[in-house]
């Protein structure tokens, strides 16, 4: 694994906007990097990201029956009491899930180690499947790479793919908070691939999804929402007002509700109970967990958190650097601390994806900070051997 840098296509900021990439620069900051990359080799990416990452999903999978069946610990996970039933039921009718992204921490030289994992609404699907594609192509093209250069990305065919699994109905709808732009740039670049999957869809706000006098959500032509996409987290459609129909319709909704119980922090400690001393995992805890006294480089999460939000960073016991936000009421894990690769470019962290049950494409973000935040940097990547 290295980082390099090379001339950057001089067209590129208006192939990005050709294509609907807004936002290649976020909050008044670049977001894409044309001119670096990562480089790794094939058996650095089939070895240390791609099996790992198949076999980190796996693992996560076999646990959720064996959490949404366990009050204690559907307790740990903060999962409201009184909607629980959505999340075993949408286990139990096995509800099919699209995708999601494992974050982790890798320097080149060990086993990557699992950060997070984001199943229920990871973003940078367009810039991972499609852009850094379009990056590679044009790149050796203009022979500033290899002609035999590569990239571990089957990303958009296998998206298209599992959306051909999805039973063709009348529309596929997609939700989202139409006014960020990010969300709503990767939403659209999600119908596009449904499309391509026979789907006919329409976007719609989160905020539009009404509720006709059956208890059927639809949308403002008053149609019935079948089946939606929602780039929408579990843990705030669960206390949305329309959260009082998801007893009778929660089966409409992709990620499917049961996704809440992967998307949480608490999965790590969970994960580390049932597969101590793996070599993908960090040691991890519940807060509360006497168990945690014992690390001294380590990081705090919150269960529930996004953008790098309220994680702080401990070494020899003491607070290294935190970030702020609004998260942290549900509770706390700790996780011992990982080095993320470092460079001139700051801090990497591996975005390692899968589409249904397949390990299938790479993403790098690199940050100023150790902390993976808003401000976060994406970099595309390529094999080189």
């Amino acid at each position: 694994m290295k980082r390099i840098t090379l001339p950057a296509r001089p067209d590129w900021r208006d192939k990005a906007r050709a294509v609907g990439f807004g936002f290649h620069v976020m909050y008044g900051e670049p977001y894409w990097l044309d001119d670096a990359a990562y480089t790794f080799t094939l058996d650095e990416i089939e070895t240390q990201i791609e099996e790992p990452s198949q076999e980190l999903h796996d693992m996560c999978m076999d646990m959720v029956g064996d959490i949404v069946g366990s009050e204690e610990a559907l307790d740990r996970l903060a999962i409201p009491e009184d909607l629980r039933d959505v999340v075993q039921r949408s286990w139990q009718r096995r509800d099919r899930h699209l995708y999601g992204r494992f974050d982790l921490a890798y320097d080149g030289t060990g086993p990557a180690k699992l950060l997070e994992y984001n199943a229920d609404t990871p973003t940078a699907v367009f810039e991972t499947a499609y852009f850094q594609y379009n990056w590679l192509t044009d790149q050796m093209a203009l022979s500033a790479l290899p002609k035999d250069a590569d990239q571990y990305n089957s990303l958009q065919e296998s998206l298209v793919e599992a959306f051909e699994q999805f039973p063709k109905g009348p529309i596929f709808h997609f939700a989202v908070m139409t006014d960020n732009e990010e969300d709503r740039g990767t939403t659209v670049y999600l119908m596009d691939c449904a499309v391509q999957a026979g789907h006919r869809v329409e976007l719609l706000d989160i905020g539009e999804i009404g509720i006709d006098a059956e208890g059927r959500y639809t949308d403002l032509q008053d149609r019935v929402i079948d089946r939606c996409f929602k780039l929408y987290p579990w843990e705030f459609m669960l206390r949305e007002p329309f959260a009082r129909e998801l007893a009778r319709c929660g089966d409409v909704f992709i990620e499917p509700a049961w996704k809440a119980v992967l998307s949480n922090k608490g999965l790590l400690p969970l994960l580390w109970q049932r597969h101590p001393n793996h070599p993908n995992l960090l040691a991890s805890y519940f807060a509360d967990d006497p168990a945690a006294s014992a690390l001294t480089d380590y990081v705090r999460k919150p269960l529930l958190s996004r953008e790098g939000e309220n994680v702080t960073i401990f070494r020899d016991g003491r607070e290294f650097v935190s970030a702020p936000g609004d998260y942290g009421d549900e509770g706390f894990v700790v996780q011992a601390y990982a080095p993320l690769f470092e460079s001139e470019g700051g801090f990497a962290v591996l975005g390692s994806w899968v589409v249904g049950d397949r390990a299938c494409g790479l993403a790098v973000r690199e940050d100023r900070s150790r902390i993976t935040a808003n401000l976060s940097r994406f970099v595309p990547h390529v094999i080189i051997d």
